[in-house]
């Protein structure tokens, strides 16, 4: 990467020579300075696009559709990182409040890739998420200072990375035996974070953006990128306009009515007395002396309170195979005898919204997605890639044949059946909690073995990183 960098130093040097003795050297468009265009961040910024990014958009294209959007989006998020690292060399340090109109188009396209995201799962999902969650660690330009909240620069980038990439591995395991194509992209995407760009933040800004020790301020506008405040040449600046008398003035402040819990307290404070207007309690009004209060709660008031809280159906209950290639089973209620038989290796079972039923899988599928269920029983023989299990609440799945991969995501109680051939199995969880795996006894007759996966995790600090280790009870 060095001699690269180098080479592209003496050939931006080498043109700028050439302009300069045929009298017509002027600055690159877009820059105000032509040394930013031999800039050793810059260069080195540009030769990481070209190779990593250029290998992950090359691998998107290949699969097209969803994905190739995405990684359109993250290529425009790298072009904004940029343009942002160029004016830093234009401008002075700014304000929180001039920092946050700085960062506004970087915030722009990660929101846009976050919109992917939303809505009903699609077939690329892992994908979408992984893109998404991974540009939050271009936010590494936001560091300003040990008090501002964040993480150094490049612990920040790594931080981000290990939380897209349990997506990432999911890409990896469900396409190692069918698509190359998407095996190349993850790898790809994972080379552009680790080590590319955390070894270029490591290298020209691990404590944060460098700012011009005099350049022009960065000011607020009403447009979506910042911009940089340039003083006429024969002119004093220009003034920033005040801010609005309505936000910021203490008269103002005071004079609005304050809501909530603020409404209470300047009530409190007025100096007027707090209990007028109040009733006064006789005795007959208290509880203790009224013969229709009792300790005892009725059935019916109980029975009131927990119908409130009852599962409401999003939509009319569905079991079908759709386009071929997707069993839908969604919003079925009290259904004890779900049946899916008619199924072969290349399609995928999806249930949405079920609550207190049982879905009995017969043969080997891709994939089954369980989301947004409660009190929900599967049992299947084989799935090619995983079984996932995310934002469900008190599920029991049981696993008669094989399951390289199951994910437990955003869970509260996920019970875990396996047979002696999915004991192999690779088991991930994230956000969850009371998840317990049974297995098979040593013997035919043995009864099942538990094990409950931890939930709790300590973090040490040794030799400059952290180690995590899982939290274990003893009885003893």
């Amino acid at each position: 990467m060095e001699k690269e960098i180098v080479a592209r130093l003496e050939a931006a040097v080498a043109r700028l020579e050439a302009l300069a003795a045929a009298g017509s050297l002027a600055a690159p468009a877009g820059l105000p300075d032509a040394a930013l265009a031999v800039d050793p961040a810059v260069v080195a910024f540009d030769a990481l696009v070209e190779r990593s990014l250029g290998r992950l958009s090359a691998a998107a294209d290949k699969i097209g559709g969803k994905v190739q959007e995405a990684t359109k989006i993250l290529s425009e998020a790298f072009a904004v990182l940029k343009e942002l690292l160029v004016k830093a060399k234009q401008c002075q340090k700014p304000d929180l409040a001039g920092l946050q109109e700085f960062l506004k188009p970087l915030n722009k396209v990660i929101l846009k890739a976050s919109a992917l995201t939303e809505g009903r799962r699609s077939e690329f999902f892992n994908h979408l998420k992984t893109v998404a969650d991974s540009l939050t660690a271009l936010a590494w330009v936001a560091y300003s200072g040990k008090d501002c909240g964040m993480n150094m620069p490049t612990s920040h980038v790594e931080e981000c990375w290990q939380m897209a990439e349990f997506y990432n591995n999911k890409i990896l395991v469900e396409y190692r035996n069918k698509d190359v194509n998407h095996v190349e992209w993850a790898k790809a995407l994972k080379e552009l974070y680790l080590p590319s760009l955390r070894d270029y933040v490591k290298s020209f800004y691990p404590l944060g953006l460098t700012w011009a020790s005099a350049g022009s301020a960065v000011v607020c506008s009403s447009a979506s990128a910042p911009s940089v405040a340039k003083d006429p040449p024969s002119q004093a600046p220009v003034p920033p306009p005040p801010p609005s008398a309505s936000l910021f003035t203490p008269e103002a402040a005071s004079s609005r009515p304050k809501e909530g819990i603020s409404a209470v307290f300047q009530e409190i404070g007025s100096g007027k007395s707090v209990t007028a207007g109040l009733r006064k309690v006789t005795d007959d009004m208290k509880t203790k002396n009224r013969a229709d209060r009792s300790g005892v709660v009725a059935v019916t008031e109980k029975g009131s309170r927990a119908n409130s809280f009852s599962f409401r159906k999003e939509g009319p209950p569905k079991l079908e195979l759709q386009m071929g290639r997707k069993w839908a089973v969604e919003n079925q209620i009290g259904k004890k005898k779900l049946v899916i038989d008619d199924c072969d290796s290349k399609q995928t079972v999806y249930a949405y919204g079920c609550k207190d039923s049982v879905l009995q899988v017969k043969g080997k599928v891709n994939n089954i997605t369980v989301d947004k269920c409660t009190k929900m029983g599967i049992v299947f023989m084989d799935v090619v890639a995983a079984c996932e299990i995310v934002n469900c609440n008190g599920v029991e799945v049981q696993c008669q044949g094989s399951a390289p991969t199951i994910s437990v995501d955003n869970t509260s109680g996920c019970q875990l059946y396996l047979s002696k051939d999915s004991l192999g199995a690779s088991i991930t969880t994230a956000k969850s909690s009371e998840i317990n795996v049974m297995v098979p006894g040593a013997g035919p007759e043995s009864d099942w073995v538990e094990h409950a996966l931890p939930q709790q995790f300590v973090h040490t600090y040794k030799n400059s990183q952290f180690t995590t280790s899982a939290v274990s009870h003893s009885g003893g």
